[in-house]
């Protein structure tokens, strides 16, 4: 399957709600997506196929030089196939030259997420309890670090 990483733009929107409902026992509203187009200190990736349909999406919140991934979502039937490794990579270029790390919580269960995080240098770093909800689960905290450990502090 062809697809391309292109800036989150009202018109998707409306698909990354969908896509949101069908991922996350909490899914981010239209609102707060819109919000997000106007944020200064984001930035939101969507896949999209040949057709101009989402496929996947993930956001990026930059505060001075840390980053906080937001929702990394993928249709199910485009799973596996690289998607949200290649919306990753970009965030992860961007953190060489730009930030002391990006981090980002994902579920305990979700071994593929972690499996994901892990091959691109992501180490887990710490825990917060009872986190998520529907089911109630603690999240993994894990941080890709781009200046040394040393220089930088992450509130776990």
């Amino acid at each position: 399957m062809n697809y391309n990483i292109v800036p989150m733009a009202r018109h998707h929107i409306n698909e990354i709600v969908a896509l949101e409902k069908a991922s996350f026992s909490a899914p981010w509203s239209h609102a707060m997506l819109e919000e997000e187009l106007f944020n200064p200190q984001a930035s939101f990736l969507v896949a999209v196929d040949d057709d101009g349909a989402v496929v996947g999406y993930t956001g990026l919140h930059v505060v001075l030089d840390e980053g906080y991934i937001a929702n990394v979502a993928v249709n199910d039937k485009y799973r596996r196939m690289g998607i949200a490794g290649e919306i990753l990579d970009v965030y992860c270029r961007f953190g060489e030259t730009n930030l002391a790390f990006l981090t980002l919580e994902v579920r305990p269960s979700n071994k593929a997420a972690i499996a994901l995080y892990f091959s691109r240098e992501f180490e887990q770093v710490g825990r917060r309890k009872d986190y998520y909800n529907h089911p109630t689960e603690d999240a993994i905290i894990m941080t890709r670090f781009f200046k040394p450990e040393a220089e930088v502090e992450v509130d776990a």
